[in-house]
């Protein structure tokens, strides 16, 4: 099968962190094809970030020619998927329900991990929406950008791992989400240093993309793409300059 995972900002440093770590946990035979947005931030940390990543990943996606059979959004609390969905006729996994599903099999109350206060309220939003907000026991800021996550990953696993503690010491938090797609590369180091299981979106995307289509599961008959034509100057990247 052949698994598109979009990049939510315009890193290409974090599109191929993402792309790496995906390949890693995908099944034999299983293609792993990673891009990153023509325009949009080039980090989503609240709400105003993330609309205009939202329009940027549907423009992303629109822009591929080639058939693939499920959309990864590998951004966490994104809100593009709703819009997504309507757009394509394949599966589309946001991690932060992937990561929230897997940690549901797995404990009674997960704790997530995420970088600045903003960014904390994006997640509680699409965990409302997916119908898990209740089973969150908390989300915890790091204080962590992406460049730190980059930059310095030993002492930011450090902070995720303490931070982590508060949640199951305080909040009673059972499970751990990595609310961040930038610390997949990060998931074994602080898997090993934590005392409840350590899940991260991109590798549960993967594995519950892979399963959907083994399965022969797909969305039912909906919008589809070509209504989305009418729109006058969609899809954008028709339109915008090249660098």
């Amino acid at each position: 099968m052949r698994i598109v995972l979009v990049n939510v900002n315009t890193s290409e440093s974090v599109t191929e962190s993402l792309r790496r770590h995906a390949a890693r946990f995908a099944a034999s035979g299983t293609e792993i094809h990673a891009i990153t947005p023509f325009f949009g931030p080039a980090a989503v940390e609240g709400y105003f970030d993330g609309q205009i990543s939202a329009a940027a990943v549907m423009d992303r996606v629109a822009a591929l020619t080639e058939p693939y059979d499920a959309v990864i959004e590998g951004g966490f609390g994104e809100g593009g998927q709703p819009g997504l969905q309507e757009m394509v006729a394949v599966p589309v996994i946001s991690i932060t329900d992937a990561a929230a599903f897997a940690a549901c099999l797995l404990g009674r109350r997960f704790s997530v991990m995420t970088t600045v206060p903003q960014a904390a309220r994006q997640v509680a939003d699409r965990l409302l929406l997916a119908g898990l907000r209740d089973r969150c026991a908390s989300i915890r800021p790091t204080g962590l950008q992406i460049p730190d996550l980059e930059r310095d990953p030993g002492s930011a696993v450090d902070l995720i791992v303490k931070t982590a503690a508060l949640a199951v010491a305080e909040d009673g938090a059972d499970v751990i989400c990595l609310g961040c797609a930038a610390m997949a590369d990060l998931q074994d180091q602080i898997a090993e240093a934590a005392a409840v299981p350590v899940v991260e979106g991109v590798s549960a995307a993967v594995k519950l993309a892979e399963a959907l289509h083994v399965l022969g599961l797909r969305p039912g008959l909906k919008a589809g793409s070509e209504p989305r034509s009418q729109v006058p100057g969609w899809p954008l990247h028709r339109y915008l300059p090249r660098p």
